[in-house]
């Protein structure tokens, strides 16, 4: 049986991005955005389980108690986020391969806007995308930038912690939710008092998140989080329906005094086989501001339009770019819109 450092070795030289072990089926890695075989061997219900003991060591009865475990280690050289969980009983694992070197902004095709919000001191920055858009990357790589270019203390709260900064001019607290402390919530209530200058939230997934860090950026500090959603404008409302109506309106006025970006991803096939990186942008700009204050967010993606001189970008406008240099058919950009009608009038 392939040990755990043997797959993620071969899946690293392959060049896949996770790997799958599902019990009555072969081992899978991910190439490219598809699953391929690593093996023809099929996984028995003993192999996922010495696996799953194997990954979770003395948290495997927690495991089996709950159904599911996030957690961090580093196999071959390579760190990697693994999830374990139970389906129909046996354990089921997914591993992603995280590079093993925080990458550069410049270097990850995104448009020029993005890194410059590595210079903003206080306010709200989302990064948003379905699960494997690459959130988590370009995170990392606005928070090394920081990390090399002023002098700052930095907070992360991560569900596991995934990239691991080396300090250069910046002072780096990394805290793992369910290790160092009990929640997002919680370890956010919690770094307020620890003189943060930068928050990194992996994940904004309730109200008390979201409410501390509205609160964390009007005191000042600048936030970084994530939201599984595809739009700005979808950002805009999911963060405001998790509070009671009556509380709606009031939520809005303070996102749309310090909510400072949005950028949206998704990773696109490409022409030779690959994937490749489309990139909403919103700058919030004066007009946009007062779209979020009044709750006129449906017609956000026209301000966006409108907001090229500020880098903004929708995602049409970025997969028609896509288009015209080639990385991307036309058709597969129709695929990936959100008015794939804009993209029959405009990419060619």
């Amino acid at each position: 049986m392939l040990s755990i450092v043997e797959m993620v070795e071969m899946a690293k030289e392959a060049g896949a991005s996770d790997i799958h072990l599902i019990c009555g089926i072969p081992r899978k890695y991910r190439l490219a955005g598809r699953l391929e075989n690593m093996s023809e061997e099929v996984l028995t219900e003993e192999d996922c389980v010495k696996y799953a003991k194997e990954l979770a060591g003395k948290e495997y009865d927690n495991f089996l108690e709950v159904g599911e475990l996030d957690s961090a280690d580093t196999f071959a050289d390579n760190r990697c986020r693994i999830h374990i969980f139970k389906q129909q009983g046996i354990p089921s694992i997914a591993i992603r391969l995280l590079r093993e070197e925080i990458p550069k902004l410049e270097n990850l095709g995104l448009p020029p806007a993005v890194p410059e919000l590595a210079d903003l001191h206080k306010g709200i920055v989302l990064v948003t995308g379905e699960t494997g858009s690459g959130k988590s990357t370009t995170l990392a790589a606005l928070i090394d930038k920081i990390n090399h270019s002023r002098k700052a203390h930095i907070v992360t709260l991560e569900d596991p912690v995934e990239y691991i900064y080396k300090p250069d001019l910046c002072a780096i607290n990394q805290r793992e939710v369910g290790k160092d402390t009990e929640s997002f919530a919680s370890g956010l209530r919690a770094s307020l008092r620890e003189d943060p200058d930068v928050i990194l939230i992996g994940e904004m997934r309730d109200r008390d998140t979201i409410e501390t860090a509205i609160m964390a950026a009007e005191t000042g500090h600048l936030v970084f989080g994530t939201l599984h959603t595809g739009s700005a404008a979808d950002s805009i409302d999911r963060m405001v329906q998790v509070f009671p109506e009556g509380m709606q309106n009031q939520i809005r006025l303070q996102l749309s005094m310090c909510l400072e970006a949005v950028i949206t991803q998704q990773l696109v096939p490409d022409r030779d086989g690959g994937r490749v990186l489309a990139c909403e942008v919103m700058r919030v700009t004066d007009a946009i501001r007062n779209l979020i204050r009044t709750g006129k967010t449906p017609q956000i993606s026209n301000a966006i339009l409108t907001s090229a001189d500020m880098g903004g970008q929708t995602m049409d406008q970025a997969l028609v770019k896509l288009v015209a240099s080639r990385k991307i058919s036309r058709f597969m950009a129709t695929q990936y819109a959100s008015d794939p009608e804009y993209i029959k009038k405009n990419a060619f």
